[in-house]
């Protein structure tokens, strides 16, 4: 069977796609070689793999072997290795989740629902660098196919309110811990219960390592570098990366605020739409609903919102809710809706475990 390698498996990306492919049984048709870069020559129990001993995740000689190479290391790795691969003349598929290829020439943003055909045209080209897209990407693409493959859409301004485990564990914790620590307080009075919450969190000695501010009991709109436009790097996928996976000429215009907000897991959008004409949203809703087997529909009822639209409704589902679609006052062919999924799934591992089902059947 074909020899697969795995980088990075262990972080929290990895770990939902090991789960992932381990509850599909991909490793049986595959022999799978698991690499690291800090713990080489241990043996591990893997998930549906049983007993192995790790590879120099920095070893070429032996990362050459391999047909098909999956990472979740993060870009820096991929910036390293995957140069001296293609130098040293490897030809295998390399299948990434990280960002650093995404907007490369030679390089597809994968999302096979939406860009299946664009990925089989690719492979019949000799493309072999194959990479996921943004989490926040991925789950507004999938909430919407149903008016992006009509070409319904002029543009959209999105509001997203991403977990805190897009930045990865270690926000995940700190949250966590931030939480435990603030909420110590006499919660006899309302009013004092605020004043001792603020002053603890406002503390300079309040732990916080993982982002500019503490995430307890507060949100932070911005997340990633700063662009001179006044963007932030979050904020620039949107358009950059649907476009590139549409392959649309001229450009779908996207903008919107990324927020970082105390969510542990699965990634919220706000999206207001403007229309190429008046549909009537009965119809947006089949237009949604029949695009995908994923989209989980929910009425503009405040009960049905609570119950599945909200992050601990999809959270460890490919479910991807949306709901609250209404048209707007500023127009018939204005609309807005809500929509959240689960981004450490569809946003990150899945993707990636559908592309290496599609390159085993080429190999």
């Amino acid at each position: 069977m074909r020899k697969v390698g795995f980088i990075g498996w262990r972080g929290m990306v990895g770990s939902v796609l090991m789960t992932r492919m381990y509850k599909n049984n991909d490793f049986e048709s595959l022999t799978p070689v698991f690499f690291s870069t800090s713990q080489k020559g241990q043996q591990v129990d893997i998930l549906g793999v049983g007993a192995s001993v790790l590879k120099d995740a920095y070893a070429i000689d032996v990362l050459m072997q391999m047909e098909i190479i999956v990472t979740c290391q993060g870009s820096d790795y991929t910036a390293d290795i995957l140069p001296k691969l293609r130098n040293s003349g490897w030809q295998g598929y390399w299948i990434d989740a990280a960002s650093h290829l995404r907007m490369h020439d030679d390089s597809v943003i994968v999302l096979d629902p939406i860009n299946g055909d664009s990925i089989q045209k690719a492979l019949d080209k000799g493309v072999k660098n194959f990479v996921g897209g943004n989490c926040t990407v991925s789950l507004m693409m999938l909430a919407i196919q149903g008016l992006l493959k009509e070409d319904l859409i002029n543009w959209i301004s999105v509001m997203s309110y991403q977990a805190v485990s897009g930045a990865g564990a270690k926000a995940m914790i700190e949250l966590v811990n931030q939480m435990s620590l603030a909420g110590n307080v006499d919660i006899t009075d309302s009013l004092t219960l605020e004043r001792d919450i603020h002053t603890k969190v406002s503390s300079s000695d309040f732990p916080c390592t993982e982002f500019l501010t503490p995430m307890a009991y507060n949100i932070l709109p911005f997340i990633d570098a700063p662009l001179a436009n006044g963007q932030s790097k979050e904020e620039w996928k949107a358009q950059a990366e649907m476009n590139k996976i549409l392959q649309k000429t001229p450009a779908l215009p996207i903008d919107g605020i990324c927020v970082r907000v105390p969510v542990l897991r699965a990634h919220s959008q706000a999206l207001t739409i403007e229309l190429k004409k008046s549909i009537a949203l009965n119809d947006i809703q089949q237009k949604l609903e029949k695009a995908n087997e994923w989209v989980r529909f929910v009425d503009n009822d405040p009960k049905l919102t609570a119950k599945h639209l909200t992050p601990m409704a999809v959270s460890n589902t490919l479910d991807i809710a949306v709901g609250r679609l209404k048209k707007t006052n500023l127009s018939d062919r204005h609309i807005q809706l809500f929509t959240v999924g689960d981004q450490l799934l569809w946003g990150a591992a899945e993707p990636l475990r559908r592309m290496l089902n599609i390159c085993l059947a080429r190999v």
